[in-house]
């Protein structure tokens, strides 16, 4: 039988055919798919265009294309498409990141124009619980931060960034962009710490959030304190917020060499359902 393909970037009125495609794996999409639900498909409003991959006229699969290049049920056929178009429109992004196999694939194709990486990290686990854990107490110190405490997060916010990311969010615009990043998570409710004489000892974010699963991130532990326990009773403590509050799944990924943190999530109930993979420039 004869088919033909094509990739082009989706239409505001095709909301619904996008959204079809980001449940079918409701936990890997749920970055794009929490964008899409707030902003629609409009490239002003999502921060990116969303680019699709159609099989005679049918949406197959999409590319998130922002400040983050997203693979979204992405084929081998669909992944070569999105590498040409991407490739024609040039590095715009300052990431890749997905599913693990879909996005080594994509960056394979990629890495010839498009690289050197800064960093590759090929194998994150994707984690998430449904529940509570048995022994491990929420910290009763952990509170929503309040929108009059911006410059008690703000510090905190930019040392968990710099230490992942291997670089400061301050760099380039001043950190105005991250900065309103932390202030609408702050502002939605969805920033959490436990603060200590004014400084922060313990802070997590519920970031992506959609009515079926929502994902923790920014997890971060002041150095002087760690190995005392607070990341699984912080951990404990956010996660209760989230499953009462936010959605009845939830999830995380995190770096595969960071075997404390790992293995924190996994006492906290966590468990390791696939793998993302994150291409930095």
């Amino acid at each position: 039988m004869l088919t033909t393909s094509t990739t082009r970037v989706l239409e505001p009125g095709e909301l619904n055919s996008a959204l079809a495609v980001l449940d079918r794996d409701p936990v890997s999409n749920a970055f794009v798919a929490a964008r899409v639900q707030v902003a629609g498909l409009d490239p002003w409003r999502l921060g990116g265009e969303m680019w699709g991959w159609y099989t005679d006229g049918r949406l197959e699969s999409l590319c998130y294309a922002g400040a983050n290049l997203v693979p979204i049920c992405a084929t081998s056929e669909a992944v070569r498409g999105f590498a040409e178009r991407a490739r024609r429109a040039g590095r715009r992004c300052s990431s890749i990141v997905g599913p693990a196999d879909t996005t080594a694939e994509l960056w394979s194709l990629l890495e010839p124009s498009w690289g050197p990486a800064r960093e590759v990290r090929s194998h994150q686990p994707l984690m998430v619980t449904t529940s509570m854990p048995a022994d491990v107490p929420p910290d009763p110190l952990v509170r929503r931060v309040r929108k009059d405490e911006m410059d008690v997060i703000m510090p905190a916010c930019v040392a968990m960034f710099t230490e992942e990311v291997g670089v400061s969010p301050l760099a380039g615009d001043g950190g105005l962009l991250y900065q309103a990043r932390v202030a609408e998570l702050v502002t939605a409710g969805r920033s959490f710490a436990r603060v200590e004489n004014g400084r922060v000892v313990f802070k997590a974010e519920i970031g992506a959030a959609t009515p079926h699963v929502c994902q923790i991130q920014g997890v971060w532990v002041a150095p002087e304190y760690r190995g005392r326990g607070l990341s699984e009773t912080g951990m404990a403590a956010v996660l209760n917020y989230a499953l009462h509050e936010v959605a009845p799944v939830v999830s995380l990924y995190v770096n595969d060499f960071n075997t404390a943190a790992r293995a924190a999530y996994r006492r906290v109930g966590f468990q390791e359902v696939g793998a993302f993979m994150s291409v930095l420039f």
